[in-house]
């Protein structure tokens, strides 16, 4: 191996390192923060993983130059087919956490815009359980825990089966280099 591949390789493994940890971690902990409604979080990993998935295709770059044309081995194949189709679900990731970022702001504007507590209808004795205690008012239909849902399920499943395709590329670069 010549300086310059030695090079290309450092940087790939380095890229690699650097970027899919914290893209992992920032698809992986989406759905939890989705749950807790909390939209800064959220913004946050949104753009973690706009800013780190770019930066992965550095790996992919890296890796293609690595190769330096011998693009016959299956296992290289495989590799790469798996990388553009771990590149296309986290564009799917994406636009979900956009996606929940907006349910989330709207639901709490709607929340933000009900009507105030009413009292709770004192019971036919006068005082019994529920007197003097104030029940919410209608709240809308997105209030608990459904705000984005479907959305917080598909981050999750796909964030798991990105996971997976990024260890089974480690294990053909490490049985296979």
């Amino acid at each position: 191996m010549s300086t310059s591949d030695h090079l290309l390789l450092f940087l790939h493994i380095g890229f690699a390192i650097f970027t899919l940890g914290p893209l992992t971690a920032a698809t992986m902990s989406t759905p939890r923060y989705i749950r807790r409604r909390n939209v800064v979080v959220l913004r946050y990993l949104h753009r973690v993983t706009q800013i780190y998935g770019i930066a992965s295709l550095g790996i992919f770059l890296f890796g293609l130059l690595l190769a330096q044309g011998d693009l016959a081995e299956v296992w290289l194949s495989v590799s790469m087919t798996l990388f553009v189709v771990a590149l296309v679900l986290l564009l799917i990731v994406e636009r979900d956490q956009r996606k929940a970022v907006h349910l989330l702001e709207v639901a709490a504007e709607q929340e933000s815009a009900a009507p105030p507590a009413e009292p709770a209808p004192e019971d036919e004795k006068g005082g019994g359980k529920g007197a003097g205690e104030e029940r919410p008012a209608a709240r809308p239909a997105t209030a608990g825990g459904d705000v984005a849902q479907v959305e917080r399920g598909r981050i999750a499943a796909i964030s798991g089966v990105v996971a997976l395709m990024w260890l089974v590329i480690l294990l053909l670069m490490v049985w296979n280099g």
